[in-house]
């Protein structure tokens, strides 16, 4: 069915428009889950290289979920800084409301989905705050503008004159000019445990494939086992 980019109303809803979008449209790879290692980590980075090698789009990119001290969750896309055996690395202030979230409960879920190859890696786990040192080392490592950003100290907080950025920039710019060693206090590095993997690999006639690993603690030894779709 073709779309057209007529008015729509909101009232009357997307369904008809929704029912006409292309589903799994490109060559989706073969999984079989009979062959994968016993180890999550090693599957996980078999698939992102796939997922790099394929020219997918950011696949480092990857949804991080937390919940708040009401169960309230939260849901951001944030950028895997790194992948080790430990598990995934990303980082933001602690005063975020992610940082904040996670200081009252390190559960989260992750979440990275490589379009086109109808593949999904779905994570839960617990976070750590990293050292010191390697906080410090991870902001240091930031290109010059990501650490301005960082110096900011404001995320999510409510902004009344867009301005107010670009005017804070140019402060927190000058501010590491004339300290280039400098780190905000504020700067966290997360390492997220995983205490669950699914790999999920999508299929046209929606005879998806799940292969779910899981353990009862980061310490323990993983169980595989296939999900019904």
């Amino acid at each position: 069915m073709a779309v057209s980019g007529e008015q729509r109303s909101v009232r009357d809803g997307v369904r008809d428009l929704l029912r006409g979008l292309p589903v799994f449209a490109g060559e989706l790879p073969d999984f079989d889950p009979g062959a994968a290692p016993g180890d999550p980590a090693e599957l996980f980075l078999e698939w992102f290289t796939t997922a790099l090698d394929g020219g997918v789009a950011e696949p480092h990119a990857m949804t991080v979920a937390t919940v708040d001290e009401a169960g309230e969750p939260s849901a951001r896309v944030v950028i895997m800084k790194d992948f080790t055996p430990e598990g995934w690395w990303f980082a933001t202030t602690t005063g975020s409301r992610k940082g904040r979230d996670l200081a009252r409960n390190p559960n989260v879920a992750l979440l990275f989905y490589w379009n086109g190859q109808g593949r999904q890696v779905r994570v839960r786990g617990r976070a750590e705050l990293a050292s010191p040192e390697q906080c410090a080392a991870d902001y240091l490592a930031r290109p010059l503008e990501s650490r301005v950003a960082g110096l900011h100290g404001r995320q999510s907080e409510p902004l009344a004159d867009p301005a107010d950025v670009d005017r804070t920039a140019v402060e927190d710019r000058g501010r590491l000019e004339r300290d280039p060693d400098l780190v905000p206090e504020d700067w966290g590095l997360y390492l997220v445990r995983p205490t669950e993997v699914e790999f999920w690999q999508a299929d046209r006639d929606r005879r998806h494939t799940r292969l779910r690993y899981a353990r009862t603690g980061t310490d323990a030894p993983w169980e595989q086992g296939l999900l019904w779709p």
